[in-house]
């Protein structure tokens, strides 16, 4: 088949995306070499970091020039950001259910969208608001009726304030899925003598399933790769694993952020090559958890589709 002008401009705009994100992922790979060299498999396991004594001469280590005392240990911040990112998923997850089922089932029709655009609307806040919005509010909530130790700032804090970022994610998803539920069903359950706390649970909620668990699945990715909200609320604690929800933490993307600059002096740009290499785990997680809720809600459509 011969391929024209037009053919050829759209094929190079369809290739642009995924070469994008080749080309990005060729690039930390390139740039997080040297440190998976010199730190082996002790680069996911340790939870020791230091970028070492990058203003003075650097020394021979293992093979590889690197700033005095360097170490390069990402356990601690894949621990800070599972376990906020776990948390804030079981507090939204029931959050979400119970806004989708409000609006579907107990809201009169009339208001109903003007509610859901209220719910949509939380989507499209800034980070940085949430995390201001924590800052102001809910760190001294913590630090003066919950923490023993007086401190707001930690675990606890970030995965509220990310439970709140990705209610939305989970409650829209779930509310489109509960509104494409055909009459049917829920009038064949009526008519059988169900409840209506029955006919949700028994009729409504099965058939959403699968697109529930691709919306949690969606709203996971957006929890690990959440920056500055959780930059300013975790306390930025390294070099140590997190012992209660009130521990501080520093999750993968708020370290990076925070350490980014600091950086940049090591004359040998190991600290460069860490800060990359950082990036390339966290890329990987955030792209599987992501292609994931993909796969999911795929799956949900095809089930709908068959069931109609």
């Amino acid at each position: 088949m011969k391929l024209g002008p037009f053919r050829l401009s759209v094929l190079a705009l369809a290739l642009l995306i995924p070469a994008s994100l080749v080309a990005i992922v060729l690039f930390l790979m390139v740039y997080s070499l040297p440190v998976f060299k010199f730190s082996g498999l002790h680069f996911f396991t340790d939870i020791n970091w230091n970028f070492g004594d990058t203003e003075d001469d650097p020394v021979m280590t293992r093979g590889m020039l690197v700033p005095g005392g360097a170490s390069y240990g990402i356990l601690v911040f894949i621990a800070g950001t599972i376990l906020s990112s776990a948390i804030a998923i079981i507090i939204a997850v029931p959050l979400s259910i119970g806004a989708a089922i409000f609006l579907a089932e107990a809201v009169p029709p009339k208001i109903r969208p003007a509610l859901s655009m209220l719910v949509e609307l939380v989507a499209v806040v800034p980070s940085i608001v949430f995390g201001l919005w924590g800052i102001w509010v809910l760190i001294p909530f913590i630090g003066h009726y919950l923490s023993p130790t007086g401190n707001g700032y930690g675990l606890l804090a970030a995965s509220v304030v990310l439970a709140l970022m990705i209610t939305p994610i989970i409650a829209t998803t779930l509310l489109d899925a509960l509104m494409q539920v055909p009459k049917e069903n829920r009038e064949s359950a009526f008519a059988l003598g169900a409840t209506h706390f029955e006919v949700v649970s028994k009729a409504m909620m099965p058939m959403v399933r699968a697109t529930l668990i691709g919306g949690i699945v969606l709203a996971l990715g957006r929890a690990l790769g959440e920056t500055m909200a959780v930059a300013m609320v975790s306390g930025g604690g390294v070099n140590i694993l997190p012992t209660s929800i009130f521990s501080p933490i520093s999750s993968i993307a708020s370290f990076i952020v925070n350490n980014l600059d600091s950086s940049q002096g090591d004359s040998t740009n190991m600290s460069v090559y860490a800060i990359a290499a950082v990036a390339l785990v966290l890329f990987l997680i955030t792209l599987a958890v992501n292609a994931a809720a993909k796969l999911l809600s795929s799956g949900a459509l095809h089930v709908r589709k068959r069931q109609h």
